[in-house]
């Protein structure tokens, strides 16, 4: 048996970023996780994530081109070139949990399972749902390996609220996944 202490934030935002990047490093040390999966869209969360956990390899996931605008990117030029700079890894990927079900839904009004699974885990909150999400996406791409447990730490709308350890799988694999332990989210 275990006893860990999970951080529960008032509210989700980009206010709680530092305390979910500390933490996170903190239990990565202890338990000699050393990688870190992390969601960002324009890229400032993923520049901080990348400076702040240098010496760990740190995986940052924004999502394809086109996600708001046709082909448009999202990442910020001068952020992807931070993130390098730091020594970190970016991915831009389709998300796991759209793709085509996301265009059954626009075209015919309707959700696929590829949108249902989402919302389940959005019950867990926002972040949540993008930590298992990028961490799977990672994984499709080779990123990280599903024999080893990874810290994802992703948020609800902007910056980083919730940090899991979990031990990934290939998006083909979802129930396979499984989540060791939440560090901390909003209540």
């Amino acid at each position: 048996m275990q006893e860990c202490r999970i951080v529960y934030f008032d509210k989700p935002g980009p206010e709680n970023t530092e305390v979910t990047l500390r933490l996170a490093r903190e239990r990565a040390s202890e338990l000699g996780i050393k990688t870190f999966v992390v969601a960002t869209s324009k890229g400032e969360t993923g520049a901080r994530a990348a400076d702040y956990l240098k010496g760990f390899r740190v995986v940052v996931v924004t999502h394809a081109a086109g996600f708001y605008h046709p082909d448009e990117h999202d990442l910020i030029p001068d952020n992807r070139q931070k993130i390098e700079a730091a020594g970190g890894i970016i991915l831009t990927s389709l998300h796991s949990f759209a793709g085509l079900g996301r265009a059954v839904r626009l075209k015919f009004s309707t959700f696929s399972t590829e949108e249902i699974i989402p919302n389940v885990l959005k019950v867990f909150g926002s972040g949540t749902k993008v930590a298992i999400e990028v961490a799977m996406m990672a994984a499709d791409a080779g990123l990280v390996r599903t024999d080893e447990e990874v810290v994802a730490v992703a948020g609800t709308n902007h910056g980083a609220d919730t940090a899991l350890v979990l031990a990934p799988v290939n998006t083909q694999r979802f129930f396979n996944l499984r989540v060791r332990e939440i560090l901390c989210k909003p209540r």
